[in-house]
């Protein structure tokens, strides 16, 4: 049996705990290195490098830019695309990660001459609205992980993982895949930082069962982790040989053996076997919709709501994108800078000195945008509703309709959605509050609230705003709005939170206004919306929305048991999310949705899904995440009141 390896390595000189002066040393430790061992070795290898990097490259060393086009002209290199930026594509609007793919191109075929085949899903953090955007690119094929789609996809082969597929869009587009394997490529840095030895890595390739024809992704990750360390980890391994002359010896010794052929990534595509290939497969999953490479701790929140401020330098980025598109600025260079400053490893392990350069870079480009401050809050100046709106207090509640809507809030909860209704589409409540005992089950025999947040920190109990609230009233005429006005105390401090009813969108809208001090580590959902099981058809309901793609990305949740909020550890909170890029998210069935709109201006959220079957019925929810905490996550000092708004709205 002969096994076809293939192997690449991804560069990065943006890489989050690697100081700027210390990027000609990584040139000369792990790139250079690099280069010398496909030459003396003749070795097939793809490299991957973002457009950023090799500008970097090029300008620090461009003697090394001139040996990488030499040997990719010499066959021996295959390069592999990315972007511009090293983006996590699912995170971010259509039209920057098409203008991403666009300046990562002319970067490409500036410096090498060429444009490259293949592309590789940034951190391997992949939806499926990205295929258009590759696709659109002119990429023929793409690398990312198997192990984390095909855990939530029943019926895969697992003969698959070594042969090329076909990923399939939300509009049906379709591209080549070729598989890395995040479980091979740490044994691979484990034998390389001498973790295994020799015989026991060869030991592990040995049982790797390809069949008569596929490939074993022999290595498909980071090189500035081999006779160099980035200083991420306290537990990073010492550097106690010459790395790569144990990488060379690995080499060698598969060469000798004939089971073993070396081969280029791209190769890979040409593989072809009946059934075990070219199958068409869709890698999102409701319970997954943004697979992401490694374990579960390795998930799309790490650079969406944690890191020293995830969330606020993607909202800063949000209000400059919003300001582009509104004023049709055509500059390459505002766009450019855009997606340099949405680059992943800003919001991940960033050193401090590294921070502070990359928010007076995200200010200067805030200011000259001239972004407007986020939306305005619906605070009336008259107290007397005009006519066609009622307003009247029932005990604990307070109900407000109109002819369009009608919403009743739990004054003794928060200001909660008991219920809200939207008469032309449906007699029920489409969402409102699950009291205890609604689920004869005791696993969900609790409340399940509408409309509130949620704040937990370890060792501390949560804060909510779950108490008695006096309620204040108010109405505007331009735009007709009614808005009920509380304050919440808590131990961080005071939590203003506003509920207006838009009657010309006929929408509800949430308003959150924390005035703290400080944001502790820890996780803040809010917005929680609790779908009333007895609204909707159970065999046919879904949810929907944009994952950084131009086309909805649509999830069938029936028989599902969906946890995007759970907790993978003690260290990290959550597993899963929506990257919600058009601003939205839709809950529903065929005849009737509820939509969950998110000002990402004011505050960019993560959507999270939450979905289980109980007994007879169902428990569904949608909740919205400014915070979540994992390794990369810090304490901050809030400067001005932390805000954020949801809207809820009833769609056909």
């Amino acid at each position: 049996m002969t096994l076809h390896l293939f192997l690449f390595f991804h560069l990065n000189l943006a890489f989050s705990s690697i100081e700027e002066e210390v990027r000609p040393e990584v040139i000369r430790r792990c790139y250079w290195p690099l280069l010398r061992l496909v030459r003396s070795q003749r070795l097939p290898t793809g490299i991957e490098i973002s457009g950023y990097t090799l500008e970097v490259i090029a300008s620090i060393d461009p003697l090394w830019v001139e040996e990488l086009k030499n040997l990719c002209d010499e066959g021996l290199v295959e390069f592999i695309g990315s972007g511009y930026a090293q983006m996590i594509g699912p995170l971010v609007p259509a039209s920057v990660n098409q203008a991403n793919q666009r300046f990562g191109l002319q970067v490409y075929e500036h410096l090498l001459g060429f444009r490259p085949r293949l592309v590789l899903v940034n951190e391997q953090a992949y939806s499926a609205g990205l295929l258009g955007h590759y696709l659109d690119a002119g990429y023929e094929g793409m690398i990312m992980e198997w192990d984390n789609p095909s855990r939530f996809s029943s019926g895969w082969s697992s003969q698959w993982r070594y042969l090329p597929q076909v990923a399939v869009g939300p509009a049906e587009e379709k591209l080549p895949i070729i598989w890395n394997h995040s479980i091979i490529f740490q044994q691979f840095q484990r034998y390389v930082h001498g973790e295994l030895e020799l015989h026991e890595y060869l030991n592990i390739l040995e049982h790797q069962d390809p069949g008569p024809v596929g490939a074993i992704p022999f290595y498909g990750n980071d090189v500035e982790i081999f006779d160099f360390r980035p200083g991420r980890f306290t537990t990073e391994a010492m550097i106690e040989h010459d790395e790569w002359s144990r990488i060379q010896e690995l080499i060698q010794q598969l060469r000798t053996d004939d089971r073993f052929i070396f081969i280029p990534p791209s190769k890979v595509l040409s593989f072809s076997v009946p059934k075990d290939a070219g199958n068409f497969l869709r890698l999102e999953s409701a319970q997954a919709p943004i697979p992401v490479k490694k374990q579960e701790k390795y998930n799309i929140t790490r650079w969406a709501v944690t890191g020293r401020n995830d969330t606020l330098i993607n909202t800063l980025c949000q209000r400059i994108y919003r300001k582009l598109v509104e004023s049709k600025e055509t500059s390459e260079k505002h766009w450019k800078e855009l997606c340099y400053l949405w680059s992943s490893d800003f919001r991940t392990h960033i050193t401090g000195k590294r921070w502070r350069k990359y928010r007076r870079r995200l200010a200067a480009a805030v200011n000259r945008a001239d972004v407007k401050e986020p939306a305005e809050l619906y605070r009336g100046d008259r107290t007397i509703c005009p006519p066609g709106v009622k307003v009247q207090r029932q005990g604990k509640f307070l109900e407000i309709e109109t002819t369009e809507m009608k919403v009743r809030l739990n004054l003794r909860r928060g200001l909660t959605l008991d219920s809200l209704y939207f008469p032309s589409i449906s007699p029920h409540s489409l969402c409102g509050t699950l009291y205890h005992g609604y689920f004869d089950d005791i696993a969900s025999g609790a409340d399940f609230y509408t409309g509130h947040f949620v704040f937990e920190t370890p060792g501390r109990p949560k804060i909510t705003d779950l108490v008695p609230i006096e309620p204040e009233i108010s109405w505007q005429t331009q735009p007709e709005i009614i808005t009920v006005t509380g304050n919440v105390r808590t131990p961080l401090g005071k939590v203003e939170k506003l509920i207006s009813l838009d009657i010309r969108q006929q929408k509800v809208v949430i308003d959150y206004i924390f005035h703290w001090p400080t944001m502790p580590i820890g996780s803040l959902r809010l917005g929680h919306v609790t779908i009333n099981p007895e609204a909707f058809d159970r065999s046919d309901i879904y949810y929907r929305c944009h994952n950084g793609g131009s086309q909805a990305e649509s999830f069938r949740v029936k028989g599902e048991h969906i946890q995007h909020g759970e907790a993978s550890s003690f260290l990290v909170s959550a597993k899963h999310g929506l990257g919600m890029t058009e601003g939205w998210v839709e809950l529903g069935d065929a005849d009737k949705k509820l939509r969950i709109e998110v000002d990402h201006t004011v505050a960019n959220l993560l959507g999270l899904i939450t979905y289980k079957n109980v007994a007879e019925s169902y428990f569904y929810r949608c909740s919205l995440s400014a915070s979540e905490m994992d390794e990369t996550s810090k304490a901050r000092r809030l400067t001005e009141p932390f805000r954020a708004r949801i809207a809820i709205s009833g769609v056909r």
